[in-house]
């Protein structure tokens, strides 16, 4: 995928490399056995880091939450409370969907664990209004349409995630997909030619040749 500039918060990095902040990210689903429609909530555009994107809920792991998968979760939970106001979902319950870590190349860096969860009964989502400004619900063939018209503005992990998402019918059928399934962390990377950066995922055709980032 090639880009004429970095999105919100994927500026590149030209010292050392940043070590990953653990985080977590909640993948709302809704539409049972008929549908799938996924929960994208709006960052406040004034925010230094993604600002404007649309994104799922999600944000770092804090220090009382301890580490590993436990503290994913619990962070998960957390932050699907703070920014959408979906309360009731147990973090035992959340399936893992994949991980995702920013390229070494890119100076604000996570380690991300996507969860998918069916929006709990009766829950309605809201945005605070401050770190989130708007939400939606979307199709994932709706939203990649949206951004490719330049009216929805996602950075590329959720763009790669909408594609996994693209080929489910339902809800239900994507989590019993992904119920189970092993989780292998992916890299991508970030290779320059001129101005323009080309991010490169596993097995794409010049992944392994690209130059180590110091």
């Amino acid at each position: 995928m090639d880009v004429d500039r970095p999105g919100p918060g994927e500026e590149l990095n030209d010292g050392e490399v940043t070590v990953p902040r653990q985080a977590a990210t909640v993948i709302v689903l809704r539409g049972g056995a008929q549908t799938l429609e996924v929960l994208l909530v709006q960052r406040n555009p004034a925010q230094r880091f993604m600002g404007g994107a649309w994104v799922f809920p999600g944000g770092a792991v804090d220090a009382h939450e301890g580490e590993g998968d436990s503290a994913h979760r619990a962070a998960a939970v957390r932050e699907l409370a703070e920014e959408a106001a979906i309360e009731g979902v147990d973090p035992a319950q959340l399936v893992r969907f994949s991980q995702w870590i920013t390229p070494p190349e890119v100076k604000i860096r996570f380690d991300t664990h996507f969860f998918l969860t069916p929006l709990p009964d009766g829950a309605q989502p809201r945005i605070d209004g401050d770190e989130c400004v708007d939400l939606g619900w979307f199709t994932p063939q709706a939203a990649l349409a949206a951004h490719a018209d330049g009216k929805l503005l996602l950075v590329f992990p959720t763009i790669k995630h909408f594609e996994q998402l693209s080929p489910f019918a339902s809800a239900d059928e994507l989590l019993a997909f992904a119920t189970g399934r092993e989780v292998v962390a992916v890299t991508p990377r970030v290779v320059m030619s001129g101005e323009q950066a080309r991010i490169l995922l596993p097995g794409e055709p010049g992944y392994d040749a690209a130059p180590a980032a110091s």
